[in-house]
């Protein structure tokens, strides 16, 4: 069978407390194209051979990049699928094929109706088979597999509960396709998606353990931060039915593709001295002695020789001459991130300062993905590069009209109607919203209405902070002008709108959403998007004085050791931005795209701005209430 030798080779070897073979790549795309090759490679040899080839497939954000790339291998270089039987993993029950929350309105979007694969070597599990003939349906799906001559390669995702397929946690090392009642947590993950939880299927007919083991080659894919911990525990744990990805480690032939967020808790990156010798650059100093402070629970002043011999430090310490040199120059490099003139400190010496003093008025730009994200993530730091005179403007890249529920429109509608009594635009408003369910599609003027109540919160919260509404801009970029969860993908017009507002202002400070963990993904392409813009701005004269400042959202901080740049924030200035937040109100009291942490807003950001103040007080720095946290983008 054809596989990929993915690279760098041997780093299997590289650590003994990986049980399964993993490979790490920067990003999902490049992995992505990796796990595709790979399919490719396997179907053409298959062809050659004049062989079927048989694929077990899943669905989910994991593979869409896989399947994007298949598409691209059909169409340009004639990749064929016509000797290709499938086989999906899931499907949730009850589900009718046209919902477009089903996995066979999945499969066909975004695979099955771009290539050549005839239609009856197609599977997948009927989510309307009757309750009663689901034992018979299961059995007869295991014995399709077999007679296809069983699965030559099974390509997997995983859940934040371990589980591959929808084989929960308890699921037993022999089990086969069934039906099995869903987590909790995979139904908080599923739910934006369906528009909240209460909407998401508890119940679904899934491969089994066993099925998926008995496939000749087996790859699962892991991309982001918040698969970190599960991939840790599945890739160094043992075998526990509580983590049923943990059962591969058994497996001959499985292989862990992730990108670097997915792979950062593995110890040969989280805390590489334990694997084996390392080179000791600036960066990896710092997150060891971070990483030692915790484990000891000390400051680092306090770190003594033996602490980093006995931890696997012997030969930083060896290259450091002390522990005393070293902690010095570690609480110094730490101090120094410190600072509350995120615009820079006029007139003083910035050689340790982590932005310039000149020009000491600057140009701010700050990119918002959503129109919250500014007072949510960086309200304290907004609120500091006003005061101090900066000119400050804020770039709302998408509407966020879809996080407004139907109750909250209808409460602005009918308070418009109120006063305009002879608006037919309102009346028929007013009317959907009435008789519409959350996961029927708005309307266009529907939409409309969303993205105004949001673009009004986004004028009262700047408003209230100090800045002028000419500085504020809605860029409503494209992709993500849908209506639905899913977005379109970024395209030349995206890239456009944000050149231009670049381009309009010309900024010394750019801050963006650098936090690819939101729900559903905004950040994310909003993120591609800025990066895209800077690639090809570089060029420009004003971009060679232009830094980028990045921040993280409501759901994950900068580690300790990652951080650049630390704004404190007063114990009144948390209370000016609560306030600030609070002027999004229809993000408050049952937002809907929570993610798996019920708090609002402002009570998670509180709590994730004061333990980042912690952190610091416990390595012996300055004690504050709060500190707001960025790293810098060398473009």
């Amino acid at each position: 069978m054809s596989q990929i030798n993915y690279q760098p080779a041997g780093q299997f070897e590289e650590t003994r407390f990986e049980k399964i073979h993993n490979v790490q790549f920067s990003d999902s795309q490049s992995a992505s194209l990796e796990v595709a090759a790979e399919i490719a490679a396997l179907i053409r040899e298959k062809a050659a051979n004049n062989e079927p080839c048989v694929l077990g497939l899943a669905t989910g954000s994991s593979p869409i990049k896989v399947y994007d790339e298949l598409v691209r291998l059909h169409r340009e270089e004639g990749l064929s699928f016509k000797h290709v039987t499938t086989f999906n993993l899931d499907e949730y029950h009850p589900m009718t094929r046209e919902n477009i929350q089903s996995y066979h309105y999945f499969m066909h979007e975004h695979l099955f109706d771009h290539i050549d694969i005839p239609a009856q070597q197609i599977n997948i599990p009927d989510g309307q088979v009757k309750t009663e003939d689901l034992h018979q349906y299961c059995l007869g799906y295991e014995e399709k597999i077999q007679q296809a001559g069983g699965l030559d390669f099974q390509l997997l995702g995983i859940g934040r509960t371990g589980h591959i397929g929808f084989n929960e946690p308890g699921s037993h090392y022999n089990s086969g396709t069934r039906m099995i009642t869903l987590d909790y947590i995979t139904r908080v993950d599923a739910a934006p998606s369906f528009l909240g939880i209460e909407n998401v299927p508890r119940k679904a007919i899934t491969m089994g353990i066993a099925t998926v083991r008995s496939a000749k080659r087996v790859v699962l894919m892991g991309w982001g931060q918040h698969k970190a911990e599960i991939i840790k525990e599945t890739v160094e744990g043992t075998i526990d039915s509580h983590v049923p990805a943990t059962y591969l480690q058994d497996h001959p032939n499985c292989t862990f593709v992730l990108d670097d967020e997915a792979a950062s808790e593995l110890t040969r990156n989280k805390s590489p001295w334990l694997v084996g010798p390392c080179t000791w650059t600036d960066s990896l100093k710092r997150k060891g002695v971070v990483w030692l402070c915790g484990l000891l629970n000390k400051s680092i002043l306090r770190l003594t020789d033996e602490d980093y011999n006995n931890h696997g430090m012997s030969a930083l310490l060896a290259e450091e001459g002390s522990a005393y040199d070293l902690n010095i120059k570690m609480f110094n490099v730490l101090q120094h991130t410190i600072t509350g003139w995120p615009g820079g400190k006029p007139n003083a010496d910035d050689s340790n300062r982590p932005e310039r003093s000149k020009p000491s008025s600057k140009r701010v730009l700050i990119f918002s993905p959503h129109p919250d994200d500014d007072v949510i993530s960086m309200g304290g730091t907004l609120d500091r590069l006003i005061e101090q005179g900066h000119e400050v403007h804020v770039a709302y890249q998408t509407s966020g009209n879809i996080a407004v529920s139907n109750a909250e429109a209808l409460k602005f509608a009918r308070t418009a109607r109120s006063l305009y009594k002879d608006s037919d635009s309102l009346d028929t408003i007013c009317k959907e919203l009435d008789q519409k369910d959350d996961l029927q599609l708005d309307s266009p003027a529907v939409r409309k209405l969303k993205g105004e109540i949001r673009r009004q919160e986004s004028y009262g919260a700047t408003r209230f902070l100090g800045l002028h509404h000419n500085h504020i801009h809605f860029l409503d970029l494209p992709f993500y002008e849908t209506g639905t969860i899913k977005k379109n993908k970024l395209t030349e017009a995206d890239i456009s709108i944000m050149k231009g507002i670049i381009d309009q202002i010309k900024p010394h400070q750019i801050y963006a959403a650098g936090d690819l963990a939101d729900p559903h993904g905004t950040h994310q392409v909003c993120l591609e998007a800025l990066f895209q813009s800077l690639d090809q701005l570089k060029g420009k004269e004003y971009m060679l004085d232009c830094w980028v400042w990045l921040y993280r959202g409501a759901w994950h901080e900068w580690d300790l050791h990652e951080i650049q740049m630390a704004v404190p924030m007063s114990p009144d200035q948390v209370l000016k931005k609560r306030r600030a937040i609070y002027f999004h109100q229809t993000q408050k009291d049952g937002v809907m795209f929570q993610g798996d942490d019920s708090r609002e807003f402002w009570m998670r950001v509180e709590e994730r701005n004061a333990t980042t103040a912690k952190r610091y007080r416990d390595m012996g720095l300055a004690d504050y209430a709060a500190m707001e946290a960025f790293v810098r983008y060398n473009q």
